[in-house]
């Protein structure tokens, strides 16, 4: 950017405060400081959603965006099985964020959501989860989690490591499950507890699928799936969709 121009670009985004001179801004100023992200493009609808905004901001406050667009890819994929027959679930629910998202999907539908996390932190890591991830991070309070999801009568808590509390589930169906547990082994057993549960059309999202800190899911959701009809969407967001056949 010349120097004439880049001035121009300055005096619009801050004093002008033009949305356009700022984006292009920002894009310039990260592509020096950190080259490897890539800019969207401007003006996407859902960073203007205020209600869905309001929810974000209300689990992680105004300074932490970094799930914003997998929260909203989340959301609007619980569309897709509303319709369907079975419960919900999730593995791995911290403080709760996601499952509220889900839960305010299914409101009055009669379904079940289950809820499997250890409130410990995560388990220790394995040769194949890398070096990122320690046992006990992440950990969270049950209280918490029962506080954030306080006005839906229908979720069911089950404490304890994974896979030991699957056997409570096991005359369910499930429509989605929603599986963030960061590490190789608890998303393999997910997948081999939940896979045979799930309807035709249900969805399961793998929150960690895509991100370089997590290359045990990956290789657990690679693994399990290599001899299945489904295939593994992998989507922009660090998220991978796969939908039951």
């Amino acid at each position: 950017m010349k120097s004439i121009t880049a001035l121009r670009v300055l005096y619009r985004a801050l004093i002008k405060g033009d949305e356009r001179s700022a984006f292009t801004l920002s894009e310039k100023v990260t592509q020096i400081l950190y080259p490897r992200y890539k800019f969207s493009e401007p003006g996407r609808s859902f960073l203007c959603d205020e209600a869905f905004l309001r929810y974000y901001e209300s689990f992680e406050g105004r300074s932490n965006y970094h799930s914003l667009d997998r929260k909203y890819a989340l959301d609007q994929l619980m569309k897709l099985v509303c319709h369907l027959g079975g419960d919900t679930a999730e593995c791995g629910a911290c403080q709760g964020a996601s499952s509220y998202l889900i839960c305010r999907r299914i409101v009055g539908l009669g379904k079940l959501h289950h809820v499997f996390d250890s409130f410990e932190g995560l388990s220790a890591p394995r040769p194949e989860d890398g070096t990122y991830w320690k046992q006990g991070s992440l950990a969270s309070s049950q209280d918490i989690l029962r506080e954030r999801l306080k006005e839906f009568d229908f979720v069911v808590v089950h404490k304890g490591w994974i896979p030991e509390r699957f056997h409570d589930v096991g005359d369910r169906q499930f429509c989605f499950l929603h599986v963030d547990v960061d590490l190789f082994q608890p998303t393999l057993e997910s997948l081999l507890f939940f896979y045979t549960r799930m309807v035709p059309g249900g969805i399961i999202l793998c929150d960690d699928y895509g991100f370089e800190t997590c290359p045990g899911a990956r290789k657990a959701m690679d693994s399990f799936f290599a001899d299945k009809p489904e295939k593994i969407a992998s989507l922009p967001t660090g998220q991978g969709l796969v939908i039951k056949r």
